[in-house]
């Protein structure tokens, strides 16, 4: 159906109608605008999100949440920020932008449709004018002319009128009558041109305009079929994606295994250390024998007698309750980074090892790799000169070659100190069982003086005598002075660490026990009283004989001195 002939007289309605079609694109428009704005800031907000909530602990602890961080990644990436933006994207490009350029493209279209219709109709209404103007005349001359008929012929009549006044009015009679009739022919003509005109106008002009309008209004309502389509296609593009990370998301928690992540548990932390065995009875019966015979009771501690330290503290002594409290709620002292990674536990220090190894090997490789390269390249410099020079790649080849033995020399090293790693480790259980086996022997225990026996008349020395600690004449570590230290808020900085060459009961108060080849840190050196600062892995810090450990300081820190 066409506007041209069923609304040839609604040129005002369609000029609305029209309007209303461009504005309501436009509000689509604005529409499109404001939701890809919305998705735009949900991916940075997500974006933010995501990077807020992210895990930020180290890679060698990443293993311990893998299970979260499966699901985690999963979720992340059904809501990625990256989809969001994608749907924004090919919104702005595919329905906003076309949409805007569009709408342009009609306002202009429509303004000149309008323009012709509303010239065609300022002609029309000019020949209506003109047509009227004519009529209007002749109707004017008409009347003039009847008006001249009467005044002649009442002079014609009148026998007192001259023949000149008689004369007069029958020539301006005839005037009248002639112009009477120039202007009905030309109220004639301006009759036809406008009825022509008109014509025209209704049945070709307006019809023509029209149907421009009914055109370029039908082109906007596919346009927005099409933008519809277009936003749908949008969202549906991402539906895909979607569904890949939802069934990730479900193959995730189907793969969640507790036992797992137990194991996973373990192996992170792991130190490789065994158990501590039992301590050894104490007969502390020998000194009542021995006073027997006087009838008193020596209260002489033995620490004091031989110069080892005297009696492990009270668990209910304050000192033992700062001990601890240490590391509970309070700040863990960070361990020195070394070379070797001695500061780790064994097995901790095995794996940093291997997986420097391993590095290591990458390199290397790569180097080798890079070496047989500029090889080939060489052979054939020297095939074909004209390539280039043999020469310039040799120092290349050169450093190449060096860099491949300092990853040699650092594999090696690595590997010793892995070699010496697992040879502990593989050692410290029999020596653990060994040693279980002297403290179950009932003959006595051993101590930092001998090994004592039933008999209490006779003492016998291990075939390799420990040295012994600080003698009664040297300065036991102030137990109170300790305590007030213990109890600071930060903790002493490490400056070295140690390995216990024999055991130590630690039996006065503010010393440390310690097991043979156990690894404590240092915090204080040996300030000539024959004690040294340590601090256990655990936390728990004291005093320990220097003579029954070898220490290593850090390189700076003064006054480094290794005992062996």
């Amino acid at each position: 159906m066409s506007w041209g002939t069923e609304l040839w007289d609604q040129f005002e309605n369609l000029d609305k109608h029209t309007q209303w079609g461009i504005d309501f694109l436009e509000r689509y428009a604005k529409f499109v605008k404001e939701r890809l704005d919305i998705e735009q800031n949900y991916a940075k907000q997500l974006r933010n999100l995501v990077k807020k909530y992210c895990p930020k602990r180290a890679k060698d602890e990443e293993p311990r949440r893998v299970n979260f961080l499966l699901l985690f990644t999963s979720w992340t990436q059904l809501n990625s920020p990256g989809q969001r933006e994608v749907v924004a994207e090919e919104m702005a490009h595919k329905v906003y932008g076309e949409l805007m350029r569009y709408s342009q493209d009609l306002k202009a279209e429509r303004k000149h449709h309008l323009q012709e219709g509303r010239k065609a109709q300022q002609h029309l209404d000019h020949c209506w004018k003109q047509m009227d103007n004519s009529k209007r005349k002749f109707e004017r001359e008409c009347r003039e002319a009847e008006k001249s008929q009467i005044t002649y012929d009442r002079l014609d009549n009148d026998i007192n009128a001259t023949k000149s006044e008689v004369e007069k009015a029958k020539a301006q009679f005839y005037l009248r009558n002639h112009m009477a009739d120039e202007s009905k022919n030309e109220y004639a003509a301006q009759l036809q041109n406008f009825n022509a005109e008109q014509w025209k106008h209704f049945n070709n002009a307006i019809p023509h305009i029209f149907k421009n309008l009914q055109d370029m209004d039908e082109r906007r309502t596919v346009k927005l079929g099409e933008t519809y389509r277009s936003f749908a296609e949008a969202e549906r593009r991402v539906i895909p994606i979607i569904s890949k990370c939802l069934e990730g998301m479900v193959s995730a928690a189907k793969a969640v295994d507790m036992r797992k992540d137990s194991l996973i548990v373990v192996e992170s932390f792991k130190s490789g250390f065994e158990p501590p065995g039992d301590f050894p009875f104490e007969d502390f019966s020998q000194n009542l024998s021995r006073a027997g015979s006087d009838g008193t009771i020596s209260n002489t501690p033995k620490g004091d007698r031989e110069g080892a330290p005297g009696p492990r503290p009270d668990p209910k002594h304050p000192m033992s309750r700062t001990k601890n409290k240490l590391w509970l709620f309070g700040k863990k002292p960070k361990a020195p980074s070394l070379e070797d990674f001695s500061h780790l536990p064994p097995e901790q220090r095995r794996k940093r090892l291997q997986l420097r190894i391993d590095e290591l090997s990458k390199e290397l490789q790569k180097e080798m790799d890079q070496r047989d390269a500029l090889n080939k390249m060489k052979d054939v410099y020297e095939k074909n000169p004209q390539m280039g020079d043999p020469s310039s790649l040799q120092p290349k080849i050169s450093e190449t070659i060096c860099n491949m033995e300092k990853l040699r020399s650092e594999i090696h090293k690595n590997e010793t100190w892995l070699s010496e790693v697992e040879g502990k480790q593989s050692s410290r259980g029999d020596r653990r069982h060994s040693a279980d086996n002297h403290h179950h022997t009932p003959q006595g225990r051993e101590s930092p003086e001998g090994s004592y026996t039933d008999d209490t008349s006779q003492e016998h020395h291990t075939p390799h005598k420990r040295p012994s600690p600080p003698q009664p004449g040297q300065p036991n570590p102030d137990p109170h002075e300790f305590d007030d230290e213990f109890d600071d808020d930060d903790p002493l900085p490490v400056i070295g660490h140690c390995k216990a060459l024999y055991s130590f009961d630690g039996q006065n108060e503010g010393t440390l026990v310690m097991a043979e080849d156990e690894v404590l840190y240092i915090i204080e050196e040996d300030k000539g009283d024959g004690w040294t600062r340590a601090r256990k892995q655990s936390g728990e810090e004291g005093y320990v004989p220097t003579t029954y450990v070898e220490i290593t300081m850090e390189k700076n820190c003064k006054g480094a001195v290794t005992y062996i």
